[in-house]
């Protein structure tokens, strides 16, 4: 249940049956803690300039329309046209049941599913992951969980970097130095030799001479290239799977699809757009001019798509992968989680394929940008030496430093649950963190911050819920099926429940935009009003059988929303901590 949306139709309805057109947004929004309104209506406002109709008047007229409707107590008009609303408790107690009633909180799947492709993570071969993949990881993870549970099919794609001249390189090294693969090699040995072999590449003409030509006959897959390259990816796609199984995200090896398996369709693909007359050659290499974008120089800016030496190059590889996306998957929307240096590439294949007739006009393009993760001193967050910090490393220094605050919590603890408990409280809290700051933004890491019991961090809504499991526990009822209906009688009850009927908007606002922090901030509020009303209220204690067994439900309901809240954010929840 949307309660912005259920307040915007009865509005809508309202205007409608007043003969009134409009194509404004109505602007109902929540209304401010300093007010003694639920919500408000300020849209009204344009909609009279645009009718040249008095604001006044306008909302006296919805106002008539409304007024025997049951979801308001007080609804009244402020000068000029802000229409202020106290919502009924009976209306929100009716909506509440509803919620508490459904396996799926009263969230209706979408009539109207669509086939979204979701282009996250996307590491390189022969290289560990990076401080720099958490963000793209895991926030494209929660689009992924969100556009799923509202029922859309979803396709999730890891695009890894397993195509290029660094195979060239690693090739040519590895068979210069006689590296055999049945000694053990893990992925830390191959991104030594990559940065050795890169080393030697860029100032020995010889060795980048023999590198170029190991690509090129990897391109054509000549045997020997492609049974070291195989060995090299399975190592790296091995390695990687291990990281998304501790960060809990979905990805899985079905869902890898790098850049070499769009390796056959870049001959035709490059002989199409000449065809067409998007390419054209020049100095033996093959461009496509856009004058969308211009050079420091202001002239047209051209996109090689394939250089002298018949080699392809990423943009390439991009358009063919855009294609086959549209014409095979037939995708109705197509999300990238990339860093911002990627925004200006990502608009020139996309214009590309577009121009070429790979996208159909109704296909969504969208480019989920984020920022960057900082130290404190507001640097790029890297180790002493200047090094990127693997994502294994992070993720182990969570789990300690969670294993610490846990011992010192709770002395006695068992082993078995420390071990269970830690990298839950530990890569959640890590996980959260970063989902909490608004993705187009820089952030600054701070372990502190993170690990805290305060504020709006993972440990407290974790917190917030094993406290609400106890309350459960000790009231025996939590299992049963409560016949009594939910019954508001104390503001922060109400309060509550608002809260509560905002979920949907919460979940559908992510589908749109792709920005967990939304939802981070929702549930910290959540715990903060069930804070209140466990310390206002009393539950267990409550002197009516009536009232005892509506506060279960609230504290029940709360409980599923967190749990959900949190699941879609790819974090676990404990009953105990």
């Amino acid at each position: 249940m949307n309660l912005k949306s259920e307040l915007s139709k009865i509005f809508k309805k309202a205007l409608i049956d007043s003969c009134v057109s409009f194509d404004h947004d109505l602007g109902i929004k929540k209304s401010s803690k300093n007010q003694k309104s639920d919500y408000q209506v300020n849209g009204l406002i344009n909609i009279s300039k645009k009718m040249h109709i008095d604001p006044y008047e306008l909302s006296n007229k919805i106002i008539l329309k409304i007024k025997k409707k049951k979801f308001h107590k007080k609804i009244e008009i402020i000068k000029p046209g802000l229409i202020t609303i106290i919502l009924s408790k009976k209306w929100l107690e009716e909506k509440a049941e509803k919620m508490f009633s459904c396996s799926r909180l009263n969230i209706v799947n979408t009539k109207k599913p669509k086939t979204i492709v979701v282009d996250y993570s996307s590491p390189n071969v022969a290289k560990e992951m990076h401080v720099g993949h958490l963000r793209s990881t895991i926030i494209g993870d929660v689009l992924v969980r969100v556009l799923k549970y509202l029922g859309h099919k979803v396709i999730k794609v890891n695009h890894i970097g397993d195509w290029g001249i660094q195979f060239g390189m690693l090739i040519a090294f590895m068979l210069e130095k006689k590296i055999d693969f049945k000694e053990k090699i893990d992925l830390k040995k191959l991104e030594i030799f990559y940065q050795k072999a890169k080393k030697k590449y860029e100032i020995n003409n010889n060795f980048a001479r023999k590198s170029k030509n190991f690509t090129c006959l990897l391109q054509k897959k000549e045997s020997f290239c492609i049974d070291i390259w195989k060995k090299i990816v399975d190592i790296t796609v091995k390695y990687n799977q291990e990281i998304y199984k501790k960060l809990n995200v979905s990805l899985l090896l079905k869902d890898v699809k790098g850049e070499s398996q769009y390796n056959d369709h870049l001959r035709s693909l490059v002989k199409d757009l000449i065809k067409k007359n998007i390419a054209v050659k020049k100095n033996g290499s093959i461009i496509v001019y856009l004058n969308e974008f211009k050079n420091r120089n202001g002239k047209t800016m051209g996109v090689i798509i394939r250089k002298k030496d018949k080699s392809y190059l990423y943009s390439t590889i991009d358009i063919a992968c855009l294609k086959y996306r549209c014409q095979t998957l037939l995708a109705d929307r197509i999300v990238y989680y990339t860093d911002s240096r990627q925004e200006q590439h990502l608009k020139q294949v996309t214009i590309i394929a577009k121009k070429a007739g790979y996208v159909p006009l109704n296909v969504l393009i969208e480019h989920h940008v984020f920022g960057m993760i900082l130290s404190k001193k507001k640097q790029p967050f890297k180790t002493r030496t200047g090094d990127n910090i693997k994502l294994t490393t992070l993720i182990n220094k969570a789990i300690e430093k969670s294993t610490k605050i846990i011992k010192e919590k709770n002395p006695k603890i068992s082993k078995k649950e420390l071990n269970n408990y830690a990298p839950i409280i530990g890569i959640g809290a890590l996980k959260y963190f970063d989902l909490s700051k608004n993705r187009n933004n820089n952030y600054i890491f701070d372990w502190e911050q993170i690990l805290s019991f305060e504020g709006n961090t993972a440990p407290y809504i974790q917190y917030a819920y094993t406290r609400i499991i106890s309350i459960l526990k000790k009231s025996k009822l939590h299992k049963l099926n409560i016949k009594e209906k939910i019954c508001l009688k104390k503001e922060i009850e109400k309060k509550l429940i608002i809260q509560l009927l905002e979920f949907e908007e919460i979940i559908l606002n992510i589908s749109k935009h792709g920005k967990p922090h939304i939802m981070c901030l929702y549930l910290y509020e959540l715990s903060s009003i069930f804070s209140s009303f466990y310390e206002t209220c009393p539950i267990i204690f409550a002197k009516k059988k009536k009232i005892f067994l509506s506060r279960i439900k609230l504290s029940i309901l709360t409980s599923k929303v967190i749990k959900k809240g949190l699941n879609l954010l790819g974090i676990k929840t404990i009953e105990k901590m």
